[in-house]
């Protein structure tokens, strides 16, 4: 079956050189299957127009499909309603919607604490220390295991009747590793129910089935690119008597019921947080990309997904000076390896001439590289159309890349 989805990807028959492209860099960006790039071209050939306030014909015909993507991402995410649905431009802005609505909402006071994890991503740090730095709270972080998975022990006794926010990665973008999400919640809600609770499914909701209300969380975020969609889309499903609660964070058009110059009413949700024209054609396909993924079958993905990143693993283990960054077992679909005596740049400097294409670096994770006191890591991350071919061919450049700098 995946061998035929394969075929639905036009830049996998791309050349690097005189090498068939090997694409392992899919926890920075997923390709694209041919349904998604027609389902672009025929927004702009067939409907295009704004959205909301026209009366004429195509203004309905956007208008429609675009309040039925919304319906689509609810119903893929599980949420309760539609209203539950913040487009925006990807799991960065929706993120820094939740902390800077948090701000305005004067919720967060001095000396509430701020509980995020070791291995999040910069988007899921930075926007809660600039929240900590105008309210006076403090940002904590929990620390790993000696196998670098999430310490929930240590967790539990963070908890306290300081904790006010709680925000997550479901898989971490640097190690691989899927945080035990469903139990960091329940510890949550148990230490006090009132504390907001984040996660970050930029990582996962291409994976992991999700239904939002079984989690428990408050809000969820993802991007659309991470899941075969386009660049500059994204989703912050919220809990919806939170965001009926908590105030627009951004002003214009769209967001208003009524402006006077004596005073201004907002919109209902979700409208309330999306000012100005949005991304119309990329919320509509990002919708044909979630359908994608829901005709597929997440749990079926995941699991082949699953078969490929352990045949890596095995093969990577059995490499000299080759350190795999966390265990083997509860691991996404990626991989970040340290090598002794090698740069993670010229590592995937090597790759790239041989047709693989792999992330270096820090993945924008300087904190968890701090903790672990390294400068980055060679990173492979597999998606739907990946194969076991080419996870063969991955190893066996590998070793030769080794063996060239070593």
């Amino acid at each position: 079956m995946f061998s035929t989805l394969r075929e639905q990807f036009p830049i996998l028959s791309a050349k690097v050189g005189r090498k068939n492209l090997v694409y392992l860099d899919n926890a920075a960006t997923t390709q694209k299957p041919s349904v998604i790039l027609d389902a672009e071209r025929e927004y702009y050939e067939q409907i295009n127009s704004n959205i909301h306030r026209g009366a004429h014909h195509l203004s309905r015909l956007a208008t429609d499909a675009h309040e039925e993507a919304r319906r689509c991402v609810a119903d893929f995410l599980g949420a309760a309603s539609a209203r539950e649905i913040i487009f925006t431009r990807g799991c960065t802005e929706a993120i820094n919607l939740v902390a800077q609505t948090l701000a305005l909402s004067g919720c967060i006071k001095p000396g509430d604490e701020f509980i995020l994890a070791t291995d999040a991503h910069h988007s899921n740090i930075v926007p809660w220390q600039m929240l900590a730095e105008r309210t006076g709270a403090v940002v904590r972080p929990v620390p790993l295991t000696e196998s670098l998975t999430f310490d929930l022990a240590a967790y539990e006794n963070m908890l306290s009747s300081r904790t006010r926010l709680v925000a997550i990665p479901y898989i971490s973008n640097a190690l691989g590793v899927v945080n035990p999400v469903p139990e960091i919640i329940a510890r949550a809600r148990r230490n006090n129910p009132s504390t907001f609770i984040l996660v970050d499914g930029a990582q996962s909701v291409a994976h992991i089935p999700v239904d939002v209300q079984s989690l428990g969380c408050d809000f969820y975020a993802f991007s659309g690119h991470k899941v075969y969609g386009p660049t500059g889309t994204g989703v912050l499903w919220g809990r919806e008597e939170i965001l009926e609660m908590l105030p627009p964070w951004q002003g214009g058009g769209e967001m208003i019921s009524e402006v006077s110059f004596a005073g201004t009413s907002y919109n209902t949700l979700p409208f309330k947080y999306e000012a100005g024209t949005p991304n119309i054609c990329g919320n509509i396909v990002l919708s044909k990309a979630l359908q994608y993924v829901k005709n597929v079958g997440v749990e079926r993905i995941g699991e082949y997904e699953q078969e490929l990143t352990n045949k890596l693993y095995d093969g990577l283990c059995s490499m000299n000076g080759v350190r795999l960054l966390g265990p083997r077992d509860k691991r996404g679909a990626l991989i970040s390896v340290v090598v002794e005596g090698v740069h993670h740049y010229d590592l995937g400097t090597l790759l790239d001439q041989m047709g693989i294409a792999v992330r270096t670096g820090h993945h924008c994770c300087q904190p968890l590289m701090q903790y672990l006191n390294i400068t980055g890591t060679t990173r492979y991350s597999f998606a739907l159309y990946n194969t076991a071919e080419e996870v063969d061919i991955t190893l066996q450049a590998t070793e030769r890349a080794l063996d060239m700098l070593r």
